[in-house]
């Protein structure tokens, strides 16, 4: 019997997901990812990080301009043929690639990348959804950035904005619905480690056993 498991958590900006996923992996002993797919994607690829960081999160755009409407001179020899468009389509299928070759592995927890999306043939999984109040948010990302409450907002509201266009444009389903998720917290009721306890106890009961 397989007893692999994956957790895959979306997030507001400033809910605290990333530091609940990180806690909430040590607790389950499983693998922790989230900027580190950014890293393991271009290792796979052959591709400059830079392509990756510039489309994390981000929906399709075409042919990425600026700097990536270049010819690809990060690219290593052997890898992509200089012939391919690197639109963040690609981008995405190479990242869904690495997302789950990790899964197929091991027990992991994934934040963001819709990895709920790429991974909802895996039959042992739980979604999560983090979300918090907007004052929260904005007080913890005027502590982590030591920005402007005005700022704070502003980058809170471009950050929705974006992972929701991300997330609906490749998955098909709502960022944040409760019907996308096994689960949606709050954070700013329980604190951080409240819901990592709540979280927790949820995901060892769903997935019975561990």
């Amino acid at each position: 019997m397989d007893t692999k498991f994956v957790v895959n958590i979306g997030r507001q900006l400033g809910s605290g997901g990333r530091e609940i996923g990180e806690k909430l992996a040590v607790r389950l002993g499983i693998d922790f990812y989230d900027k580190e797919l950014i890293r393991l994607a271009s290792e796979e690829s052959g591709l400059c990080r830079e392509f990756f960081e510039k489309a994390d999160e981000k929906a399709s755009q075409g042919i990425i301009g600026g700097l990536f409407g270049m010819r690809f001179p990060f690219i290593s020899d052997g890898a992509m043929p200089v012939t391919n468009c690197l639109s963040n389509d690609a981008l995405f299928k190479v990242q869904s690639d690495v997302i789950r070759k990790l899964a197929e592995q091991k027990s992991c927890l994934f934040v963001g990348r819709c990895a709920d999306y790429i991974l909802r043939d895996i039959p042992r999984c739980v979604n999560i959804f983090i979300s918090c109040s907007d004052e929260e948010r904005i007080r913890r990302l005027c502590r982590m950035h030591a920005i402007s409450e005005h700022a704070a907002e502003e980058m809170m509201n471009k950050a929705d904005k974006r992972r929701s266009e991300y997330y609906n444009y490749y998955s098909y389903k709502t960022w944040g619905a409760a019907s996308t998720y096994h689960l949606c917290i709050d954070s700013s009721v329980l604190g951080i480690d409240g819901t990592v306890d709540f979280v927790e106890e949820f995901v060892r009961k769903k997935l019975g056993g561990l």
